[in-house]
């Protein structure tokens, strides 16, 4: 499991930016900005930016009136048009998210730029999440850095967090993993949880910082607890090997379960491991069979390899051979080189070639479904 975590680690770091752009529509207005604008009548919302984009945002939020995309956009417009920044960030990620309009990623950079020219930090960074995925601009990472840098250097967390992502990675930058750490520290020095574990990645592998166990374990613990499913499964895998803490397979079992249970494939995984070998659980291969097809319907290749060694031994299932290959087959096919010893195997057994046949047809159709 830790030499997959490792192949994974970085990729999904690099694939957060565009989840974490929808946070940066501010959600502190409260009622009493609609009540305002119904006590001072309509004259007071024309012309006034401010209040326009509060009461674009209560619309968004369904705070004191019935939730209305269409209302927010309408309301953010009439900010927009004024040059207020935050209402051109609003608008901008209305249009990226095709919430309450038709989905238009041109407009939306051009809404975010017009807020990020103006120093908007989170317009900023939403302008590096366009130009990282050539969303409504060609794909610029030199672009995305430079964007990213304005917003982290204004403390833009999630932006600094970005710029991590990049530095590590040597995106748009010369590859610096302490440069990496510094930006990931100030982050998670703010609470953003992805900074939080990717920093425990850097001191757990020793990129960018002298290798400490214990201080990854402390940088995992904080995003965990903040319900990041990543992290949940760090600090699963700190305890199983104990590193870091005093090894507990319980403690192992409750990480992995509360990321399994948000769908993160890799614990799903980890979780019928010790389900199958009785660790920090009762064994129970019905358990363990439930978590391993969990993540091997998501494309997880070494669970779909578990679920070959499960049809094949009867372990949980009813044994069958054909089906074993086929998990075997789709394992494979999905990069775990360690499935074709036992498909050489189940072949030398005898296994029927109309069997192996239709075994492969089903993988490669499950391939084709999940990807």
């Amino acid at each position: 499991a830790e030499t997959e975590r490792q192949r994974i680690e970085w990729e999904r770091l690099a694939n957060t930016e565009r989840e974490r752009a929808g946070k940066h529509v501010s959600r502190f207005a409260q009622v009493c900005f609609v009540i305002l604008a119904i006590i001072g009548g309509l004259w007071y919302l024309k012309g006034n930016a401010t209040v326009q984009y509060k009461l674009g945002v209560m619309y968004y939020n369904g705070q004191g009136v019935t939730q209305d995309d269409k209302q927010a956009v309408e309301w953010f417009r009439k900010a927009a048009e004024q040059g207020y920044a935050k209402a051109q960030n609003g608008l901008g990620f209305m249009y990226d998210n095709g919430r309450g309009v038709p989905q238009d990623y041109e407009q939306a950079v051009e809404w975010y730029r017009k807020a990020a020219e103006q120093g908007y930090a989170s317009a900023q960074c939403n302008l590096g999440v366009a130009y990282v995925n050539g969303q409504g601009v060609p794909q610029d990472d030199k672009q995305a850095v430079e964007w990213y840098r304005k917003a982290a250097e204004q403390g833009h967390a999630d932006a600094q967090c970005n710029l991590g992502v990049a530095y590590v990675n040597g995106l748009g930058v010369t590859k610096d993993d302490k440069q990496a750490v510094e930006w990931f520290r100030k982050a998670a020095e703010q609470g953003e949880a992805i900074a939080q574990y990717a920093l425990g990645v850097m001191y757990e592998n020793g990129q960018g910082v002298t290798k400490d166990y214990e201080q990854a374990v402390e940088w995992f613990r904080k995003a965990a607890e903040q319900g990041e499913a990543i992290a949940q499964y760090a600090l699963g895998v700190m305890y199983e090997n104990g590193q870091g803490v005093t090894k507990d397979d319980k403690q192992a079992v409750e990480w992995f379960r509360k990321a399994a249970e948000q769908g993160e494939a890799i614990a799903q995984n980890n979780l019928g491991f010790m389900y199958y070998n009785g660790r920090g659980v009762p064994q129970d291969y019905e358990q363990a069979v439930e978590w391993f097809r969990k993540a091997a319907e998501q494309g997880h290749a070494r669970a779909q390899c578990n679920l070959g060694v499960s049809y094949g031994d009867g372990r949980g299932v009813t044994k069958d051979i054909e089906e074993s290959y086929m998990w075997y087959y789709l394992s494979r096919l999905n990069g775990f080189t360690d499935a074709q010893k036992e498909l050489d195997r189940i072949e030398g057994a005898g296994l029927s070639q109309e069997k192996i046949r239709r075994a492969k047809t089903e993988a490669e159709r499950k391939r084709a479904q999940q990807k």
